[in-house]
């Protein structure tokens, strides 16, 4: 029976009810204002068309599972610095929301924390990109940074609309070799997929370098796709763009493919996610790791070259895409326990329960609009935790987040007493050169 039957039944059977002075059952008086029989005031005079139309999309179905328990809404980050979760959509949808013309649609991360709690399995990271899809192909607002990046996308293959040419220039301040097998395709013995951030942002290019000279210090056999590659398109899948998602996809398989490897190493979660678990979808299976559970599994290298010390009080956050939705939580607190010298604490909300840094599911690229629906953006009330167990440096391993996190360290007033640092640059701090 479909929810709009029950509303009709419901309709049918109502009763007409009349209100009375006073109530004695069973020789009890239970007279009150506060039971006195008024008209039934159900919510059956709302139109649920919209409920009815989510739970129709392919991936979306879960929405109907929800039976509000309201469990979700004390994880979700984004409730958290405003008013979100679930278990408030749907009920909202019962109200006759559209969600498509909400800006509720584009506000959620895809942290899956949400999903890790719910009894009735209420997949958001499903709902919402199908949902994102849709609103897309029937023409609805988009957030206006949100289609510039997918614009950058279509054109230049990464977010910031930089010239692919530009990809590798990263490299040549690295101080070691980097094989570009884009000129050279030779046989490697690692593939490494450096990434958006790594290869445009500054900060990113400091990592990406740290990257190279720790990989050469260990004897790696590595190489680069340079210029062609392209971005992961994770993010553009999960904001709604399929199709965008699939070229940039076919793109960089066509070109693995081409190439010849044993392993493949990954600089962020997204990328990660994406190799890992989508790419196959379309013909590309590949033994995908990242960096840090490359690095990790070759400890008993790594750590007899780390003979300088890094006394600092550190902490580190989870990536969403790293731990809830990879289960990596110990390759990374490894490396940060090796690391000698360091004085290594957790922060409140850590591991499975670790809080969202804002930038998944397109996050990255809408902090502007979420400026208008929140009260704090998610990096900097992580920053402030950070703060809270009395962290020197917020030790990460993500690229976004160490731009996302830097920024939140000067608008939160903490310049100076907090250092955002990716793993892998302290790690070749600590490595003579």
């Amino acid at each position: 029976m479909t929810f709009k039957t029950m509303v009709r039944k419901e309709k049918e059977q109502k009763s007409s009810f009349v209100e009375k002075d006073s109530a004695i059952v069973d020789g009890i008086d239970i007279s009150g204002h506060w039971n006195k029989m008024y008209q039934p005031r159900e919510v059956m005079n709302y139109d649920v068309t919209p409920l009815e139309d989510l739970r129709a999309l392919p991936g979306a179905e879960s929405i109907g599972n929800c039976y509000q328990c309201a469990q979700c809404i004390g994880v979700c980050p984004i409730d958290n610095v405003g008013d979100y979760g679930p278990r408030k959509i749907y009920r909202k949808l019962q109200l006759g929301m559209d969600l498509l013309e909400s800006a509720d649609l584009w506000q959620c991360t895809t942290c899956m924390n949400c999903l890790r709690v719910c009894p009735k399995e209420v997949n958001m990271i499903d709902i919402m990109p199908a949902a994102r899809e849709k609103a897309i192909l029937d023409g609805k607002e988009v957030p206006a940074e949100l289609q510039e990046m997918f614009q950058n996308c279509a054109e230049y293959g990464n977010p910031m609309g930089e010239s692919p040419r530009k990809r590798a220039r990263w490299a040549k301040k690295a101080d070691v070799e980097v094989k570009d097998l884009s000129k050279n395709p030779e046989p490697v013995d690692v593939l490494w997929f450096v990434g958006d951030y790594y290869a445009y942002h500054g900060r990113g290019n400091d990592a990406a370098q740290a990257m190279a000279r720790v990989l050469t210090k260990l004897g790696v056999n590595f190489g680069t796709l340079g210029a062609e590659e392209r971005c992961d398109g994770d993010s553009q899948r999960l904001a709604g763009e399929k199709g965008l998602y699939e070229m940039l996809a076919e793109h960089n398989i066509e070109k693995f493919n081409s190439l010849e490897f044993k392993k493949m190493v990954v600089s962020g979660p997204h990328a990660y996610n994406a190799i890992k678990n989508e790419y196959p979808k379309m013909g590309g299976t590949y033994d995908v790791d990242h960096y840090t559970q490359f690095l990790s599994a070759m400890m008993d290298k790594l750590k007899p070259l780390m003979t300088k010390e890094f006394a600092k009080k550190v902490t580190f956050h989870d990536p969403c895409y790293l731990g809830r939705h990879n289960g990596e939580y110990e390759a990374p607190r490894t490396l940060l326990n090796a690391i000698p010298g360091i004085q290594f604490s957790e922060m409140f909300r850590n591991k499975e329960q670790g809080y969202c840094c804002g930038g998944g599911g397109g996050g990255m690229w809408l902090d502007g609009f979420m400026a208008d629906n929140i009260n704090e953006r998610l990096s900097e009330n992580r920053v402030k935790e950070a703060i809270a167990v009395g962290a020197e440096v917020l030790a990460v391993c993500c690229p976004y987040e160490v731009s996302r996190f830097e920024d939140a360290v000067k608008s939160t007033g903490n310049e100076g007493k907090l250092e955002v640092l990716d793993i892998i640059e302290i790690i070749d701090r600590c490595i003579e050169e």
